[in-house]
């Protein structure tokens, strides 16, 4: 079924980051059934609810991955009512093990085309069908593509990195309203990921739990020469947790158990691409900032700071996996 996609080309580098991409030869049809999207759920509310009917309103194949500790019988019952397939992941691999129990039941359906969203993720009415028409264009069978989003938080599109050179530098993308724009990597939802692409590129990793996994998945992607683009014509808005600035710091507000992997991740993935991408500066900086955020914004700062520490030599040692299962006291400590 990847054959509809459109291309019988070799993989290879992406096209300068200042040109978008042109489809080369008149793309082929997909199918629009044959997509389907991963839509994970997190002690939903009613408005994560009306997402959900409206992906499905616009997608014949929907598995809504749960990822809350307890299942809610009633709410699986009616969605499936609905013709939702529903998974109850139980948080199992974390964000990562949601994606990757969808991304495998929607390939067992025959979908050539997957994508992620999060119960926050607001879409257009004609998001997958652009989306879509996208794919078609990129030749080649393998690929990651991302919307451009708006970080309703931040007030301001999120860049690209473009994968040319040893440094990647960020790459303001607002004025771009057509084309698709090579990058390191997307983030998770909103993304479409080709079935060639998942079947290359293996699972995410659930050893990363939360933070980075999208980062790295891209990281991976392009590494091994699959394509990753950002289809400026499709926009989708994204408002991650609760967002505070105070001077000229901000920050999402993470609780301490988050911090923990925000900081092992961006360690442990920056690290291990530093002999493709000098990279490896980025890592104290980041690390540096997450501390002066905490120690300016935020509440439970001693909880915060020891949750970053821990996570960043368990990053530079390669310690991954469930914070409570490498740390468990530690982890108490920092559940809030």
């Amino acid at each position: 079924m990847d054959r509809d996609l459109g291309a019988d080309a070799p993989y290879g580098p992406p096209p300068p980051s200042d040109t978008a991409v042109e489809p080369a030869r008149t793309p082929r049809a997909i199918d629009p059934r044959a997509f389907g999207v991963v839509f994970v759920l997190w002690h939903p509310d009613a408005s994560h609810l009306i997402h959900l009917d409206d992906a499905h309103a616009a997608c014949r194949h929907v598995v809504a991955v749960d990822n809350s500790p307890e299942a809610d019988a009633d709410l699986h019952e009616r969605l499936r009512g609905a013709g939702i397939e529903v998974v109850f992941n139980r948080n199992a691999g974390g964000i990562s093990g949601a994606y990757n129990r969808g991304v495998e039941a929607l390939l067992a359906r025959g979908c050539q085309v997957v994508f992620l969203l999060d119960q926050d993720s607001q879409l257009g009415p004609d998001f997958f069908a652009r989306m879509m028409q996208a794919c078609a264009q990129v030749g080649s069978q393998a690929f990651v593509l991302g919307p451009k989003v708006f970080e309703a938080n931040l007030g301001r599109y999120l860049p690209v990195f473009s994968p040319a050179g040893r440094m990647p530098r960020p790459e303001r993308i607002d004025d771009r309203v057509e084309g698709l724009i090579p990058t390191l990597f997307v983030i998770s939802s909103g993304s479409a990921i080709s079935a060639a692409a998942y079947r290359e590129l293996g699972a995410f990793r659930e050893d990363y739990f939360i933070e980075y996994v999208d980062i790295e998945y891209g990281l991976r992607a392009t590494r091994q020469g699959i394509p990753v683009y950002v289809n400026a014509a499709v926009e989708m808005r994204q408002q991650v947790g609760r967002f505070f600035k105070r001077g000229i710091f901000s920050t999402s507000n993470h609780v301490a158990w988050r911090r923990y992997y925000a900081s092992r991740n961006a360690v442990h993935a920056l690290r291990s691409n530093a002999s493709r991408w000098s990279v490896h500066w980025l890592i104290e900086l980041l690390t540096l900032h997450q501390v002066l955020c905490v120690l300016v914004c935020e509440e439970h700062k001693l909880r915060k700071i020891v949750a970053i520490a821990v996570g960043y030599f368990d990053g530079v040692f390669g310690r991954l996996g469930a914070f409570e299962q490498r740390h468990p006291r530690l982890a108490a400590f920092c559940r809030h």
